[in-house]
C-alpha cells in the first residue's frame, strides 16, 4: 500500500464518547432525549445529515449549520483539556513520514472540529491532504470523502489504507475499494465481523 488515509475522530483523539455526550444533550434541547447507546447508533456522519434523519423537514439548512454548530461548541468546550493524540500516534505518523508514505484525512467532522484538532495538536504538517465534511455532498458511507483525499495524494485508492474507528467507517473504505485498519476506541470488534475489507484491529497505534 502506498499511502494512508485517517479518519480523525476515535481515530487520531479518542474522543467519541464526548461527542455522544455533546449530541445527547443537544438531541434533549430540542425535544429528543436519547441514552447514550441509542446516540451511539443514530449519530454518525455529517451532522446536518444526523439532524435531518431525526428530525425530517422540520429545520431549514441554515437552522441545521446552527444546530450543529452549537452541538461542536459544547463538544469542545468539554473537551479541550482532555484533548490528546491515541496512544502511539505520533511515533506511528513519524515512522510513516520517515518510509515517505503520504498521509491524509478524510472525516465527517465539520471544518470547525477539523480545526480545534489540527491547532491544539502538533500533528497537521503530516498531512498532506485535509478533507472535511463541508468539503463532499455526500457523508459517510459513500466513498466522496476518501476519493477526494486520495485525489489529492495523488493514488487511486486501492492503493490506499484507511484507518478507521466505527462500523460506518469500515463501510465506507469497503465501498471505496480499500484495506481498513481498526481502532477499538468507540465500537467492540466483533461489531466488525461482516466486513472483509479490515486488515487489523488494534487498540491503539502501540
Amino acid at each position: 500500500m502506498k499511502a494512508f488515509i485517517f479518519d480523525m475522530d476515535g481515530t487520531l483523539i479518542d474522543n467519541m464518547a464526548v461527542h455522544h455526550k455533546a449530541w445527547q444533550t443537544t438531541l434533549s434541547e430540542l425535544g429528543m432525549p436519547l441514552t447514550l447507546e441509542e446516540v451511539k447508533l443514530k449519530c454518525h456522519g455529517k451532522n446536518e445529515e444526523i439532524l435531518e434523519k431525526l428530525f425530517p423537514n422540520k429545520y431549514s439548512e441554515e437552522q441545521l449549520q446552527e444546530i450543529s454548530l452549537s452541538k461542536e461548541l459544547i463538544y469542545q468546550k468539554q473537551y479541550i483539556n482532555d484533548l490528546k493524540p491515541i496512544d502511539g500516534l505520533m511515533a506511528f505518523l513519524d515512522d510513516a513520514k520517515a518510509k515517505n508514505i503520504p498521509l491524509g484525512i478524510g472525516t465527517a467532522a465539520p471544518e470547525t472540529n477539523v480545526n480545534f484538532v489540527l491547532n491544539n495538536l502538533p500533528i497537521r504538517h503530516y498531512f498532506d491532504s485535509v478533507i472535511h465534511s463541508g468539503m463532499v455532498s455526500k457523508g459517510k458511507p459513500d466513498p466522496e470523502v476518501f476519493q477526494k483525499v486520495a485525489d489529492e495524494l495523488g493514488y487511486d485508492l486501492a492503493e490506499c489504507i484507511v484507518f478507521e474507528d466505527s462500523p460506518t467507517g469500515a463501510q465506507t473504505s469497503q465501498n471505496a475499494g480499500c484495506k481498513s485498519v481498526i481502532l477499538t476506541t468507540t465500537h467492540s470488534e466483533d461489531e466488525f465481523d461482516k466486513y472483509h475489507n479490515i486488515k487489523m484491529i488494534a487498540k491503539d497505534y502501540t
